[in-house]
């Protein structure tokens, strides 16, 4: 028997029997958690821990100069700023660098499908 359990035995058996329904309740409301936990939906796998990461290594990972990137900053949703640093979260990068590379292909693919092709 797990640990946790035996300590919740020990308390059982000093429990007061006038007291033995609302603990028995209690113990259904721990059981049906554990069932609910079983049959409900499996939870999102954590995520790994974020990293800030520096102005260039940032504007290295999006492609454009730093120049470029000081000066947009406040236009980014992943820019953080600690203690007077400008610092990027990395994996706010990652979901961003997803995003624009999905609406780039679709709009390569409105493009081809939109305009006749000259031969």
């Amino acid at each position: 028997m797990r640990q946790e359990l035996q300590v919740v035995l020990r308390v059982v058996r000093g429990v007061p029997t006038e007291d033995l329904p609302a603990l028995l309740g209690e113990l259904e409301q721990v059981r049906y958690t554990a069932i609910a936990r079983l049959t409900g939906p499996a939870s999102p796998a954590p995520r790994e821990s974020d990293r800030l990461v520096s102005v260039k290594e940032a504007a290295d990972r999006l492609g454009i100069s730093t120049d470029n990137l000081y000066r947009h900053a406040d236009d980014y949703s992943f820019t953080r700023r600690l203690r007077g640093r400008l610092l990027f979260s990395s994996a706010g990068i990652d979901q961003f660098i997803q995003l624009d590379t999905g609406r780039e292909s679709r709009h390569r693919r409105n493009k081809r499908t939109s305009a006749p092709r000259l031969r």
